[in-house]
């Protein structure tokens, strides 16, 4: 399978697996990190790779989505990453649309989008959100990263892990 025949629907091993960056970023929250959480999935939707964000340790560039591109990179081949699906809770902000476009991985899928997490954020300094999608930095690229979000279904419950928090 190669990037131009990724699909752009959200399949049950997506929702899965988004159920799964959800579960990671309540965690991340709990051990007194950012609420978001990312994961690799292979080819055949096994998860490879998980991370939450570690905000605690590397401040501003510990976030769960380049957490997980760096691993990715250092674990596997870019002809396999090619095939494989970054998930993540909320839509990757274009330092971690960057990283995962030079680790190689082929496909992302988001259940919330930057604009709404945004929202919730407003202007805390721990997380001071760009109006930038994730399918523009792909866009500016030269090969093709498949893009799948937001999830409607979930984006509900994806926003109330960031109640409070911010």
């Amino acid at each position: 399978m190669t990037t131009d025949t990724l699909t752009r629907t959200v399949s049950e091993t997506d929702l899965k697996n988004l159920r799964e960056t959800m579960r990671i970023a309540q965690a991340s929250r709990e051990s007194g990190n950012h609420p978001f959480g990312a994961l690799l999935a292979g080819p055949d939707g096994e998860v490879l790779l998980r991370s939450g964000n570690t905000h605690k340790d590397d401040k501003g560039t510990g976030h769960a989505e380049m957490n997980v591109a760096r691993a990715a990179a250092k674990a596997y081949a870019p002809e396999f990453l090619a095939e494989c699906t970054l998930v993540t809770s909320v839509e990757p902000c274009c330092m971690c649309s960057g990283g995962t476009y030079w680790a190689g991985i082929g496909r992302v899928v988001y259940g919330m989008t930057e604009k709404r997490l945004a929202e919730l954020t407003g202007d805390n300094p721990e997380n001071l959100t760009m109006d930038m999608p994730c399918e523009r930095i792909f866009d500016a690229g030269q090969r093709k990263v498949a893009v799948v979000g937001p999830v409607p279904e979930l984006e509900d419950e994806i926003a109330r892990a960031h109640e409070g928090f911010w």
